[in-house]
C-alpha cells in the first residue's frame, strides 16, 4: 500500500517541527482514544497489524488532514463497524441499538498496567533457517502491493547490508488481512542514505527492520 503515511524523503511538506517539553496526550479526549484502542483491541476482534492498516489506508487528503489520535480514532471506528462490534448507526448515533456480539477476552482495569508493561510480542518460532547472515549485501525488492506492508516505497529497489538478524517474527503483510501470522525471520538492515535519497542528501545511513520476503541477495 502506497499511501500518505509513507513520506521518507518526500519534500513539500516542510520540516518537522519538534514541540519543546512535548506532553504524551494535548488533550483529554487523546488519552481516551488511545484507552480505548488498548481495551478494545485486547478483546482479539483484530491483530495489530489489522489496527495499523485501518488507521494507514487512507485517501492522501483525508490522512493528512488528521491529528494523529484522530487518525487512530478513526482506524478503530472502521474497525468495530468491520468486525461487527458496532453498526454504523450505532457508531452515528452513539446509541445502542442490538446486543453486543461476544468477544475473545475482556481487559479490566486491574490488568492494564501489566499488560502494557509485557506488551504483545510478535516473535515465533519456525521450522526453517534464516537466508541471510549479519554483514550480508541484500537488495529490496521493488513492490507495489495494493495490501498492507512495511516495506517503505523510499526503499524497494535498494541496496543494504544485514545489519542484524532478530529471529522469526509475525509477517504484518500476511496477518493484516486475516491470512495467519504467517511468521518469517526479520533483520535490521542499514543503507547509506544517499543509496535511497541520491547524492543530495544530507544524512547517513538509515535503518530498517525488512522480513525476508522483502530481500534477495544481492548481485
Amino acid at each position: 500500500m502506497n499511501g500518505a503515511h509513507d513520506m521518507g524523503g518526500m519534500q513539500g511538506f516542510g520540516p518537522v517541527v519538534r514541540e519543546k517539553d512535548e506532553p504524551v496526550f494535548h488533550s483529554r479526549w487523546e488519552r481516551r482514544v488511545l484507552a480505548i484502542n488498548v481495551a478494545v483491541g485486547a478483546c482479539g476482534a483484530w491483530t495489530i497489524d489489522m489496527s495499523r492498516s485501518a488507521r494507514e489506508d487512507r485517501v492522501p487528503a483525508e490522512y493528512l488532514a488528521l491529528s494523529y489520535y484522530a487518525i487512530w480514532l478513526a482506524g478503530l471506528e472502521r474497525l468495530t463497524v468491520e468486525k461487527g462490534l458496532l453498526t454504523a448507526l450505532e457508531l452515528a448515533t452513539g446509541d445502542k441499538l442490538v446486543q453486543p456480539v461476544p468477544v475473545k477476552r475482556v481487559l479490566k482495569a486491574d490488568e492494564v498496567a501489566s499488560a502494557l508493561a509485557g506488551g504483545w510480542p510478535a516473535d515465533r518460532p519456525v521450522g526453517f533457517q534464516p537466508r541471510f547472515e549479519v554483514g550480508q549485501a541484500v537488495v529490496t525488492r521493488v513492490v507495489n502491493p495494493a495490501t498492507h506492508t512495511r516495506l517503505p516505497r523510499y526503499a524497494r529497489g535498494k541496496r543494504g547490508t544485514v545489519h542484524a538478524w532478530h529471529g522469526a517474527h509475525v509477517y504484518p503483510d500476511a496477518n493484516a488481512h486475516g491470512h495467519g501470522e504467517a511468521p518469517h525471520h526479520l533483520y535490521t538492515v542499514r543503507f547509506e542514505a544517499a543509496e535511497l535519497w541520491g547524492p543530495d542528501t544530507t544524512a547517513d545511513s538509515v535503518h530498517l527492520n525488512c522480513w525476508e520476503p522483502y530481500l534477495e541477495a544481492a548481485a
